[in-house]
């Protein structure tokens, strides 16, 4: 656009040295060869200007172009951008449900051998307090026969009237 602007300046100054120049050379310029002077440098500023208006649109076109190139691209990042934070959230929502289930799965399982313990300690107690039933009958039933027995040999000692514990002795 520089360039076009200092053309167009030069041409003008060339135009004007020109004229000049014919004017002294010739002491009578005609007022012909003026007016058509004139009218080749405003035929040639018109052009200057119609040439610098069209590089200016072109300009102004190519300007438009690139910004509505870069705000697609802007518009495509951003849609780039937005889909990759719906993957990172959907990936965390992701990771934070597994945490969940392992979590849920870990206290299931500690609950679970919790309740193990308990049933196996609740069994222990249990199978103690049968054997403690047992040893008791069988204590008591170790006592009754040995009571009985001694009762035997003691019945055989005596005979009638050797019973001295009744006072009465036939």
């Amino acid at each position: 656009m520089k360039r076009l602007a200092s053309f167009s300046i030069t041409a003008v100054c060339l135009g004007i040295s020109l004229l000049a120049g014919s004017v002294h050379a010739q002491s009578e310029v005609s007022d012909d060869s003026l007016k058509a002077a004139g009218e080749r440098m405003r035929h040639t500023g018109q052009k200057l200007q119609k040439d610098i208006q069209e590089r200016l649109e072109k300009l102004r076109r190519e300007r438009a172009a690139l910004q509505a190139r870069q705000a697609q691209e802007r518009d495509e990042e951003a849609a780039r951008e937005r889909q990759q934070a719906d993957k990172d959230k959907a990936a965390l929502a992701a990771v934070k449900e597994a945490r969940q289930r392992e979590a849920l799965a870990a206290a299931q399982e500690k609950a679970r051998k919790e309740a193990a313990a308990r049933a196996a300690e609740a069994e222990r107690l249990r199978q103690t307090a049968l054997k403690e039933q047992e040893d008791q009958e069988a204590a008591l039933e170790r006592a009754q026969r040995e009571s009985l027995d001694a009762y035997k040999a003691g019945a055989k000692e005596r005979t009638l009237g050797s019973d001295t514990q009744f006072g009465v002795d036939l």
